[in-house]
């Protein structure tokens, strides 16, 4: 319980930091085209709250008196675990997509309201998208969410599947189809994170299945 109320008062620090700055920026939360300034600002929200959110860990961690670094587990992985985390992941992806053209489901954007109109703000999108939330999303789930819930009466195993279906019911934008790929994802990548006991190997290999998404199922010119 301790663990998931944490958890809430993060997930509150960036609902409302990101919020604040789209606000103060005029950005819509969600729309179908974006300005080259109003996409900026979104990739500038998930700069800002990453930080702030990261810091709510911190402070639970400092105040039971732990380490933050060994109670994420931000422990570089060796060097044969990324490229056995990413042939996996990439076996995981392409199952997923044959799945949805078997099933025909409609192919989905990195996001829905990337659009090639916003171009103008795609680097500062890609860092915001592909490092600030990648870090924030790991450091919560796989790395502060994990740990607690791991050494409950849930276990290492009982943690990666409820983790891995917040995650996937986190991505309201997506169908269902989508959020079942992103739970199919995070069951992965929890089990990167359970072998290999390091939090970054996990922001790496999200950080890389989203640099692909923008790349491969964005429409930018």
């Amino acid at each position: 319980m301790e663990t998931a109320f944490v958890c809430l008062i993060a997930y509150g620090v960036y609902a409302l930091t990101s919020g604040l700055v789209l606000v103060m920026l005029g950005v819509p939360a969600e729309a179908t085209t974006l300005s080259p300034a109003q996409f900026q600002g979104h990739g500038a929200a998930y700069i800002i709250a990453c930080p702030l959110t990261i810091a709510v860990l911190w402070i639970a961690i400092r105040i039971a008196r732990g380490d933050f670094v060994e109670y994420l587990a931000l422990n570089w992985p060796s060097s044969g675990e990324l490229p056995r985390a990413l042939a996996i992941t990439a076996i995981l992806l392409m199952a997923l997509s044959m799945a949805g053209s078997v099933l025909g489901v409609e192919e989905i954007s990195a996001d829905p309201y990337v659009r090639a109109t916003a171009a103008g703000g795609f680097l500062i999108f890609l860092i915001g998208g592909c490092i600030a939330t990648p870090i924030m999303e790991e450091f919560v789930l796989r790395g502060f969410m994990f740990r607690g819930w791991s050494q409950s009466f849930l276990g290492p195993v009982g943690s990666i599947v409820l983790t891995s279906v917040l995650w996937g019911l986190m991505h309201t934008q997506y169908d269902w189809f989508g959020r079942f790929s992103i739970f199919l994802t995070g069951l992965a990548l929890g089990h990167f994170r359970w072998r290999s006991n390091s939090t970054w190997l996990t922001v790496m290999v999200h950080s890389a299945i989203n640099i692909f998404s923008f790349f491969t199922l964005g429409s930018y010119v």
